[in-house]
């Protein structure tokens, strides 16, 4: 894939979220509607292109991890706080490789996975799913097989999670998309077997949404080093 021989040939340890859900998207894993801008102007007119309230994060290589570190703002519902929020992150990124701004649809839905892969010494590319956002390593409630799998693999997965119950019809939301779930996964392994330059994958939180469709909303790429 060129964006990935482009990340190696610029020395990038690391996708940029941008390039990452670019690469999920390939694999047809669904992600949250996003465009990168470079203004403040941009990111309002992509906001509302996109619809109120968004998400605005920085975006570039080095930026692996937003939460906490003041780089990313939600829920943000109209221009002036949106401009705020660029001119803040903008600053706090001053010392970073920023390559421009994600504005992104706010996804909505209480139930969160994770999944990705690792490519371990012994065994090689090995795949993860479990429960996603902010609980992951409080629970540790996670599957694991080594790739590459098919589908009844990845449904056995998903029957060893303890949280497997809010796959079911939860506080009036619908039972999630099982099929595309399964898909996600094994698109996990295959991305690895396709790309043994790629390292690790994290995909948090993958949200459910009330209508049970199948989102990723924020994804990390880590490239081997070279």
């Amino acid at each position: 894939m060129e964006l990935i021989q482009a990340a190696i040939a610029k020395g990038q340890r690391a996708l940029n979220e941008h390039q990452a859900k670019k690469l999920l998207r390939a694999y047809n894993i669904s992600t949250v509607s996003e465009q990168l801008v470079q203004t403040a102007d941009e990111a309002a007119a992509a906001a509302g292109e996109i619809g109120w309230p968004v998400a605005l994060k920085a975006c570039g290589p080095d930026i692996l991890h937003k939460t906490g570190q003041g780089l990313m703002t939600l829920n943000l519902d109209e221009e002036e706080s949106l401009r705020r929020a660029f001119a803040r992150i903008e600053k706090v990124a001053a010392d970073q490789t920023l390559e421009g701004m994600l504005v992104q649809a706010m996804v909505s839905g209480h139930r969160e996975l994770v999944v990705g892969m690792k490519r371990e010494p012994q065994f090689g590319p090995c795949v993860m799913v479990g429960l996603g956002g902010i609980l992951t390593e409080i629970y540790q409630d996670t599957a694991f097989r080594v790739a590459p799998f098919d589908d009844l693999e990845a449904m056995d997965m998903i029957e060893e999670l303890r949280c497997r119950k809010i796959l079911q019809p939860f506080r009036g939301e619908a039972a999630a998309d099982l099929d595309a779930l399964c898909q996600t996964i094994v698109s996990m392994g295959k991305i690895a077997m396709d790309f043994p330059m790629i390292e690790e994958i994290d995909v948090n939180p993958l949200v459910m949404t009330p209508q049970g469709k199948i989102v990723a909303v924020d994804a990390l790429v880590i490239l081997a080093d070279v």
